[in-house]
């Protein structure tokens, strides 16, 4: 009887270690697939500042063509190029002889001239004398008058002789009508020029100087749709701050003020130019310079945007994956309105509190069910990659 119990114990033991092994011979089946992580962003709304940029040339705020007066010689250039000179410095000289030469000869013209009216006068006084003594006829004392008054004529045209005789020796001097900084110049020493030729060098007054801008006719007229009044909109452009973006992408340092928009729009491109004017100490900046103007202009209150590379765009149409709270994916379209820095505008397609796949987006498709984790911002992620690093020296 015990060896019957025996034996039925360990027939059973050895069936239950070949079923175990059996079942680890087995081929254990594929894990399923991992949910693919992405970033997500909560849409929520901001007061956003709307920040504009407009690509700028700059210019002098005032450039002066230098030109010649008179016809003559350069006998010496008297400026460095490329320097900075004063209102009143002498650029140029031309050879002054020719013109000394009329002046010198108006002059003695006018004293010829002045001996000859002192004679006239006095013939005029003894010839009315006279006529009051019925000594000369009516014909002999207008002869007198007139004779006098034909002397008195010459010297005031003598005298106006002799000033513009002085104006072109004058003119032989050139020199510089504002402070600024003078260019190359056009005329070299033996050069004939006259007023006609081309200016010989141009001054330009670059401290401030002018960054001129072109905006778009769609820009502009909604410029005038948010600013109606002439006089709001001209207290409101005086409010604005520019900052200048030179062409190697740093930010220059002086902020920029509104200076003047132009009168019309350019038929041809649709556009308008305006002016903006930037302290320049140093003459760092030089007319023709590119770079772009920047400035808040205004604040856009309750946007719901989201980060620029969480939209798709297709076929003009766009796009965005919005993440449920079974953390499936679904695909709406959506209309995007301004882009404000780094930021997009959603005007239709989202609502508050909607979860938008920001990084990611290759790995989902409709209905794909993700991994969410939170998307920040470049900055925040830099503080937050740096902050162990300052906690453990």
């Amino acid at each position: 009887m015990i060896n019957s119990r025996s034996f039925t114990i360990a027939a059973c033991g050895a069936l239950l270690i070949i079923a175990f092994l059996t079942e680890c011979s087995r081929k254990l089946p594929p894990a399923g697939p991992t949910a693919p992580e992405v970033l997500v962003t909560t849409v929520v709304p901001r007061d956003v500042p709307r920040v504009l940029e407009r690509v700028a040339t700059l210019d002098g705020f005032i450039n002066a063509n230098i030109n010649a007066q008179v016809q003559g010689y350069i006998i010496s250039r008297d400026y460095t190029e490329g320097s900075v000179v004063k209102k009143g410095d002498l650029l140029f000289r031309i050879d002054p002889r020719p013109f000394e030469a009329a002046l010198a000869q108006a002059q003695g013209t006018v004293a010829k001239d002045k001996a000859t009216a002192a004679k006239a006068d006095a013939d005029q006084k003894r010839a009315l004398d006279l006529f009051k003594k019925n000594v000369i006829s009516d014909q002999e004392r207008d002869t007198a008058i007139a004779a006098a008054g034909s002397a008195t004529a010459n010297v005031e045209a003598d005298e106006a002789a002799v000033e513009t005789a002085q104006l072109n020796v004058g003119y032989t001097k050139i020199t510089a009508p504002i402070n600024g900084v003078a260019g190359f110049a056009n005329a070299q020493v033996g050069d004939l020029v006259s007023p006609t030729r081309g200016p010989l060098t141009t001054v330009s007054q670059i401290d401030p100087i002018k960054a001129v801008v072109t905006a778009g006719e769609g820009p502009f007229t909604d410029f005038i749709s948010r600013h109606p009044d002439a006089t709001e909109r001209g207290k409101y452009v005086k409010t604005l701050q520019f900052e200048l973006l030179l062409g190697n992408g740093s930010v220059y340092p002086h902020k920029g003020r509104f200076y003047a928009l132009d009168r019309s729009l350019d038929p041809k491109t649709g556009s308008i130019r305006y002016e903006v004017t930037f302290p320049n100490p140093g003459n760092i900046l030089r007319p023709g310079q590119f770079g772009k103007v920047r400035f808040v202009a205004d604040t856009k209150k309750g946007a719901l945007v989201i980060p620029q590379e969480a939209v798709s765009e297709l076929q003009g149409s766009y796009q965005v994956a919005v993440v449920d709270q079974n953390k499936k994916v679904s695909i709406r379209p959506v209309k995007m309105g301004e882009r404000i820095g780094a930021m997009w505008e959603v005007t239709e397609g989202l609502k508050a509190g909607d979860r938008v796949v920001v990084q990611g987006l290759q790995k989902v498709r409709e209905g794909t069910r993700v991994t969410p984790k939170e998307w920040m911002p470049p900055a925040q992620q830099v503080a937050s990659d740096a902050s162990p690093a300052q906690s453990n020296p």
